[in-house]
Formats: C-alpha cells, structure tokens, sequence
C-alpha cells in the first residue's frame, strides 16, 4: 500500500471537541489560512475568510447559534440549543468562517467546502486540533443576524458556508474506524 505523508494526515485527522485555553500561534494559524487560500476552486477564488479569537464574539455567535437552534423543528438541534452547558465551539479559541460570493457563477458550497477541507489538513499537520462547525452559523438566522455579519466584515454578497474550530487538542485524538465496506464501486 503506498504512504506518505498527506495520506498519513488525512487518514488521522479527527474532528475535535475538547480545545485547550491557549491561543495558537499566529504563525500557526497562517500556514492554515494559506491552505485555504490555495484549495480548489472554480477558478474565481470567491471565498472570503472570517477570522475570530475574541472570545466575547465567539461566545455571543454561540448564543445566537443556540437561540435559532431551539426554535428548530428538528429535536436533536432544538435539544441543544436549549442545553446551557452546550458550547458549538466546544471552547476553541480560533474559528474561521468561510463565506462565498452569492454572485459566483459556480455553486460556492463546493468551493468553500474545498477550502474547509484544507483549512483542516492544514491544522492536523500542524498538531493543532480542529472541527467543521454547521451549528454556529445559525447564528446568521438570528434576528441579530444582520448585526453579526456586520461586526464580522463579512463583505456584502458574501454567505457564510462553513466554519472551523481551531485550537490545541486536550487529548490525543482516536484512532480513526475502519470505513464502512462497500462504499466504492468500479466501472472498468
């Protein structure tokens, strides 16, 4: 079987719910960006990347995420948006808020999602931990949903798509499950 080292990486990255305190380097977190920067992509670079380390915004984009989510029709999110312990960004101290030109000519969730997925093998070959978080942008259906964008700089015509949580692990990540079988069919 071939190895190296981005399949190593890929193949042990785990999403991460349990973040140390400490704020990561900010070298750290600029290697990650710019594996974002240079994802795939429909060839118009529409994304724009929201940074956060403030925790007062981080906590009040986990209130609001919270407040939507308990007005759900669906049980497990309303479960958890009526949860007080619950945190959505399970106390990491960075999250990055991928956003897409609304006027791209190409479906962004692709794009963003492309960018996501760098964003995090960025970070596990860096040891930092990380997880893509939908939870949090139900911030942007909240009624202060408009102001969020805002204190954000999200630019106008920009949708957020995805977002990750970006920290120091507390522990040692699991080792991943074997994949389901019977996921891949060949045509030769």
């Amino acid at each position: 079987m071939i190895v190296t080292e981005t399949l190593k990486i890929i193949k042990q990255r785990r999403s991460i719910r349990s973040f140390k305190d400490e704020q990561i380097k900010e070298e750290e977190l600029q290697a990650v960006l710019e594996a974002g920067l240079y994802a795939p992509n429909a060839g118009d670079q529409a994304w724009h990347f929201t940074v956060i380390q403030n925790q007062e915004v981080l906590d009040r984009l986990n209130l609001a995420a919270k407040e939507v989510a308990a007005q759900m029709d669906f049980e497990h999110l309303r479960a958890l948006g009526n949860n007080e312990k619950f945190n959505c960004l399970y106390g990491a101290p960075t999250l990055i808020i991928v956003s897409g030109n609304e006027q791209a000519p190409i479906p962004l969730e692709a794009d963003c999602a492309a960018a996501t997925q760098n964003l995090l093998l960025a970070a596990e070959s860096l040891g930092l931990g990380s997880c893509w978080i939908f939870f949090v942008l139900l911030a942007f259906n909240a009624p202060q949903g408009s102001e969020l964008r805002k204190l954000l700089k999200i630019p106008g015509g920009y949708k957020p798509y995805t977002s990750v949580a970006l920290g120091y692990k507390k522990a040692a990540a699991v080792q991943a499950p074997d994949r389901k079988p019977n996921l891949i069919t060949y045509i030769r």
